[in-house]
């Protein structure tokens, strides 16, 4: 299917700087697939003269000499070498894009120096761009970016694309309000490819329902996704869907999956590598902590995992009641909902409608002279000011800001800063406020959401 391009504008503006500059550059974008980097760099390119190339499983050799030769057919006539190919080109087109490269690496591991040979002999004191793309992150990390891949030092640019904001959503469905958007947030995430598979001019839900009883893409999506990856997807799936049920320590995982604690850090590490897991640690922690908890990349993986692989048998034989969603869905809502808070709070310090802050993060652990446990959503700390916010984002309607107000107080004497702030999100308010204890309180409804993210 063709996507349309929506908001990539920040990443397009650092795009189109190297295409518009003089000499050479090497461009590599890589990201999860789906995420949208074929229409990126198609949209980047659609005034320059390019080649578009998609490498497959094999004979990508022979396939990139044909592809070229429709646009040069004189290229026929040259040996099918990607020297030759590249001597010839290289001054008389803007940009070549490989596309799936890590199936060029797959087919030939010499490829990589090929193409290094290419870089330095033919193409440094040219204006080519060559432009490369990947989805399989742990290839293009480990094959292409890592310093002792034969390219390192080269490229002028790599871009690990990541899915859209929350605020982009209102692109796609112009006419859904805050809280229609953050339902299908929850189930798309910000990835373009899922997000335009949805019917912008019916309900969410009707469309989901139908999407179920029609076995469609959803069935087998996240198969196809591992299949790239993966030759064990059996044990890589109950890894995922334990964290997607809430276990996100290796013991917890262990417990739930059944396999041996030294069995899991090898596929978590993997899982991290390709860009389905993140590693997430307090904010006040460093990044080695044992305190560290392992969460699902987007929010499409987790729906799919929590909602989709339990049920596949009553999916399959078309008795799956879509209720069975619904009803969850206000609690699995929770978690996406701290997302978009935290997405609200990095766009207030940019409108200058809080104070300004320089790292934002969770933060959980322990009171230290209780065994207590407490957990805040959001921390945001400006260190050199020593001003920090604590932050509690609430899936709920009749929210009583005193009372979540006086819970902060509670978990803030954790801090050491000069100046505290507190900052409360909910679908609604009992009653807002503005000060409590001496300290600046911020209430943000799913109205001020609106403003804050110009979706009204």
């Amino acid at each position: 299917m063709i996507i349309q391009f929506y908001n990539r504008r920040e990443e397009l503006d650092k795009i189109s700087r190297y295409l518009n500059r003089a000499g050479f550059d090497l461009i590599i974008i890589y990201g999860r697939r789906r995420i949208g980097k074929t229409t990126l760099i198609l949209e980047a390119t659609k005034k320059k003269e390019r080649i578009y190339y998609m490498a497959i499983d094999k004979n990508n050799l022979k396939s990139f000499h044909e592809q070229c030769s429709k646009k040069f057919p004189e290229i026929r006539r040259l040996k099918e070498d990607w020297e030759i190919i590249f001597d010839y080109i290289k001054d008389k087109i803007d940009v070549v894009i490989i596309d799936e490269f890590q199936n060029l690496i797959r087919e030939d591991k010499s490829v990589i120096s090929i193409f290094q040979r290419i870089v330095d002999s033919y193409l440094q004191n040219s204006n080519l761009k060559l432009v490369l793309l990947g989805s399989t992150i742990s290839v293009m990390t480990s094959k292409v970016l890592s310093y002792k891949s034969p390219l390192y030092g080269r490229k002028s640019l790599s871009l690990n694309l990541k899915p859209v904001k929350f605020a982009c959503l209102k692109e796609f469905f112009p006419s859904k309000n805050i809280k229609e958007l953050i339902e299908i947030y929850g189930f798309a995430d910000g990835i373009p490819f899922y997000l335009a598979k949805i019917d912008k001019d019916i309900n969410f839900w009707e469309w989901l329902k139908h999407e179920i009883e029609e076995k469609s893409f959803i069935l087998d999506e996240v198969d196809f996704l591992m299949r790239y990856e993966f030759a064990d997807v059996g044990t890589y799936k109950a890894i995922l869907q334990a964290i997607s049920f809430g276990k996100t320590k290796i013991n917890e995982i262990k417990d739930f999956t059944g396999l041996k604690r030294t069995d899991i850090t090898p596929y978590l590490r993997n899982l991290i590598e390709v860009g389905f897991v993140i590693k997430e640690t307090p904010i006040f922690d460093k990044p080695k902590s044992k305190k560290g908890v392992y969460l699902l990349s987007d929010n499409f993986l987790t729906f799919w995992f929590r909602y989709i692989y339990p049920n596949i048998s009553p999916i399959e034989e078309g008795i799956f009641d879509i209720s069975l969603i619904k009803h969850d869905y206000k609690i699995y809502l929770g978690a996406i909902f701290e997302k978009i808070c935290k997405e609200a709070i990095i766009e207030l310090i940019k409108q200058k409608e809080i104070p300004w802050f320089t790292k934002i993060g969770k933060q959980w652990g322990r009171f230290s002279k209780k065994k207590k446990t407490y957990e805040i959503d959001i921390v945001a700390v400006n260190e050199k000011t020593r001003e920090i916010l604590f932050a509690e984002c609430k899936w709920r309607d009749n929210v009583d800001a005193n009372k979540i107000c006086r819970e902060l107080l509670e978990k803030s004497r954790i801090s050491k800063e000069k100046k505290e702030y507190f900052c409360i999100f909910a679908r609604n308010f009992k009653k807002k406020i503005e000060e409590f204890e001496g300290r600046r309180v911020y209430c943000f409804d799913l109205n001020d959401l609106e403003r804050i993210f110009g979706i009204e």
